[in-house]
């Protein structure tokens, strides 16, 4: 038994350290966006240095969701046997301890992106501006969401160096704004597979559909996703007495 306990808080340990990398992950992402959005023209390093930071959150965060999923599983079969004890009340209490801690760090790298996505939208449509085009709101975000550039910029007379350093940024912008919801798209299950996780805490449920409702479409369609996932969660439970199966994160 303290040979298990042992184990089970040497998990518990690097699943806090991992969480821990993954905010301090989100952290250094802010401050790449802000250098990006500081200049015109990102240098090659910088970018790389995003996408490197992106790939390594999306990896850390896979490795978090598996061993919490792992440690719900061994409870749940616990439970499953009408087993009770100290041990068991301790690790279920880890178990939501850390699994809260991971849906905010998650909810807030989202919400970092949303920002961020928004931040580079007003930049291209400033640049859309000084080359004489005035666009709603309404009418950018369709051009983002078709990735028809052209519509804005094919007749565009390229007359002075303000106009082609202005393209030149709108490209960028639109560039990183592709790669973004890239990213977001990646994490879709993940975000479907958290709001399972905590889905007995209501309110954490409400911060992730209040940050995904803010980012991009297919994005919000995850809430849907999610509020059917957490349906069927429950109707699971009543259903089968506490037996819950989720499918793995699969990663693009």
């Amino acid at each position: 038994r303290d040979h298990f306990m042992d184990e089970f808080f040497e998990q518990v340990e690097e699943i806090r350290g991992c969480i821990e990398k993954l905010s301090e992950d989100v952290e250094q992402v802010k401050k790449q966006h802000s250098a990006i959005l500081a200049a015109p023209n990102p240098d090659e390093k910088t970018k790389q240095e995003l996408e490197d930071l992106t790939a390594d959150i999306k990896k850390t965060a896979n490795k978090v969701r598996s061993k919490l999923k792992a440690i719900e599983q061994s409870i749940e079969q616990e439970e499953g046997l009408n087993r009770s004890s100290a041990d068991l009340r301790i690790r279920k209490t880890q178990h939501s301890t850390l699994s809260r801690k991971f849906v905010e760090v998650m909810t807030e790298y989202n919400t970092t992106q949303s920002k961020y996505r928004d931040r580079c939208k007003d930049r291209i449509q400033r640049q859309l501006e000084i080359t004489g085009r005035t666009t709603t709101n309404e009418e950018l975000e369709d051009m983002l969401e078709s990735g028809k550039l052209a519509i804005f910029t094919d007749d565009i007379k390229m007359d002075s160096q303000m106009t082609k350093q202005a393209l030149n940024e709108i490209e960028t912008r639109h560039t990183e704004i592709i790669k973004l919801e890239n990213s977001i798209r990646e994490l879709h299950d993940m975000f479907v597979d958290m709001a399972m996780l905590v889905e007995s805490q209501g309110e954490m449920i409400d911060r992730i559909e209040y940050n995904v409702e803010h980012s991009v479409d297919y994005v919000e369609r995850a809430v849907s996703d999610t509020k059917k996932a957490v349906k069927y969660q429950s109707q699971a439970r009543k259903k089968w007495g506490g037996y819950l199966f989720t499918g793995p994160i699969v990663i693009c």
